[in-house]
């Protein structure tokens, strides 16, 4: 388990992007089908109607294969578009076709943008990040996009289920929380599911 020490978040990225680029191209393809069918077993995602969702992309955690069972359900997924000011907007899912390369070497979908407030009709939510601790506090890569989309949902009054999706080794002792993080309701990572309480 990897732990969190004096050099706080910073260190702590540090330490899981360098286990990530340790990662084959068949470990992530691998782990990507066993997190869709851990995740697609979630009641918060087989109830949504609509899920805020990712592309995912080099050694993160596949979201692909999620992506696509998601839409072939019928649910209404929508992907992040990054901004110039790093915000996010948002447009829907339209298949793997409907992608395109975008800068920071994302892949974000090509239709219609929907707005910033548009994550605000999602049932769920699903975070990307570099690690959880068993409180549910998240880490995140740094870039402050995800902590705008959670400020924002708070201050619309919207509770979506909020789901990060991690490789199992990810599950931590201890991540630094600052009074700006907000809890996430999961973890989903090949081996399950694990829920955490407020």
């Amino acid at each position: 388990m990897v732990m969190c020490d004096e050099s706080g978040k910073a260190g702590l990225r540090r330490e899981l992007l360098d286990m990530r680029s340790r990662l084959t191209g068949d470990d992530v393809e691998k782990a990507g089908a066993a997190l869709a069918r851990a995740a697609l077993e979630l009641p918060e995602l087989a109830d949504a109607g609509t899920v805020a969702a990712y592309v995912s992309v080099g050694r993160e955690p596949g979201t692909r294969a999620l992506l696509d069972a998601l839409r072939a359900r019928g649910v209404r997924v929508l992907l992040p578009v990054l901004l110039a000011d790093n915000d996010l907007d948002w447009a829907p899912y339209e298949g793997a076709e409907r992608l395109a390369r975008a800068r920071l070497g994302l892949l974000e979908p090509q239709g219609a943008r929907l707005g910033v407030q548009a994550v605000a009709e999602a049932d769920a939510v699903l975070l990307p990040g570099l690690a959880v601790d068993g409180r549910g506090v998240r880490l995140g890569r740094g870039g402050g996009s995800y902590d705008r989309v959670l400020a924002r949902l708070e201050a619309a009054g919207a509770h979506p289920h909020l789901v990060v999706l991690l490789y199992d080794e990810e599950v931590v002792a201890r991540v630094p929380r600052e009074p700006h993080d907000h809890l996430v309701s999961a973890v989903v990572t090949p081996a399950g599911v694990r829920r955490f309480t407020a």
